[in-house]
């Protein structure tokens, strides 16, 4: 009897399972873009109608009132007073590169714009340097002031305790000197170094190197320290006993390096004293010419000048290679050799320089000629 009612059940259970709701069909693409174009367009206003239903209002804004003109409270808005230094010395950008007795021929930039900043130095910049302006102490005044902030000489103990504190390479206190030599802004970077250490360490690079005694010589002038060693290129300068920082001169900034000015030719087409068939002789023979030594880009230079002079006792020409140096501290070396050796530089070509002793027992070879300043864009054959 069971049996029988579950064959009878189990034709219900099929019919039920084979009972299946059918999905409803997909219409075809091309049918509903068709429909959907249809009702955008039914529902798109009417270009005609004139009256929208929303309509813009245009407003007229009220004028606003003239407010009676501010005053300034605070000292914000007002332009600030120009610096007055009392040192004694015409500012420029280098002061041991440069020659104030000569003057340029010309300028690459108006001498307008100083290199201070508008407005923010009571000197007046001419293009080359600003000027002291107003009565100054005399000398005889100032180095006694001088003499009072140095204070007693150092004993040698004291000496050798800075020296043994500021003179390796790892000290806090140390300022790079390159091809700019003293500049302006060093002096004030100087008396920085002073508020914290008794002496400043100067390493010295480059075209500088070659005339240490000028370097030393300029640092004490516009510092007011005190070379107390020297050591090939390494320098250390003492500030003073009796220093204060607090009443250090000011120093106005130099915003920017000034371009250099145009000064005459620095080699002659026709050397002094010879044809211009000589002077052409003595250049192909300087080019031949093994050369004498290479320089190398911010080198030590403080042995060349003595190696020119021994050179030129037995050779009347000499060739110095500074391909690796640069044109500009190519000419600038030339010219610092012609003042100090002496001699005549006759041609500067694919960064070489070519020297001539000049005729012996010439009076030139006693007195040096004068000196060209910042020979990096001056022009030479």
């Amino acid at each position: 009897m069971r049996r029988n009612l579950l064959l009878l059940t189990r034709p219900a259970f099929q019919t039920l399972t084979s009972i299946q709701i059918s999905p409803l069909p997909i219409p075809p693409l091309h049918y509903l873009l068709h429909s959907h174009s249809k009702k955008h367009i039914a529902s798109a206003p009417d270009e005609s109608d004139d009256d929208p239903p929303f309509s813009l209002i245009t407003k007229i804004a009220d004028p606003k009132p003239e407010l009676p003109p501010r005053t300034l409270i605070s000292g914000k808005g007002k332009t600030p007073a120009p610096f007055h230094s009392d040192l004694p010395f015409d500012f420029r950008f280098s002061y041991s590169e440069t020659d104030p007795s000569v003057r340029p021929i010309g300028y690459r930039e108006p001498p307008r714009f100083s290199p201070f900043g508008p407005g923010r130095l009571d000197r007046k910049w001419d293009g080359v340097s600003a000027p002291a302006v107003g009565e100054f102490r005399p000398d005889a005044e100032l180095e006694e002031k001088r003499r009072s902030v140095l204070g007693d000489p150092l004993t040698e103990e004291e000496i050798e305790e800075l020296v043994e504190r500021y003179r390796h390479s790892d000290c806090s206190s140390q300022i790079n000197l390159g091809r700019g030599g003293v500049t302006h802004n060093m002096i004030d970077d100087i008396h920085n170094h002073w508020k914290r250490a008794e002496a400043v360490r100067l390493k010295c690079l480059g075209v500088p190197t070659l005339d240490m005694d000028n370097v030393c010589f300029h640092l004490e002038d516009k510092t007011g320290g005190k070379i107390i060693y020297r050591n090939i290129n390494i320098l250390l300068l003492y500030r003073g006993r009796n220093y204060d920082s607090k009443n250090r001169p000011i120093i106005p900034p130099m915003l920017w390096k000034p371009l250099a000015p145009i000064y005459p030719k620095l080699v002659k087409n026709i050397a002094d004293g010879l044809t211009f068939e000589e002077t052409k002789e003595m250049r192909n023979k300087g080019l031949t010419a093994p050369p004498l030594m290479k320089l190398s880009r911010n080198g030590v230079y403080i042995n060349v000048v003595q190696r020119v002079r021994d050179a030129f006792k037995t050779l009347e020409v000499v060739r110095i290679d500074c391909s690796h140096a640069g044109s500009s501290d190519c000419k600038k070396i030339g010219v610092k050799l012609r003042d100090l050796v002496p001699c005549v530089p006759i041609l500067f070509k694919d960064e070489q320089i070519i020297l001539w002793r000049g005729k012996v027992g010439d009076s030139n070879q006693s007195t040096p000629p004068p000196k060209i300043p910042d020979f990096e864009h001056a022009h030479a054959n």
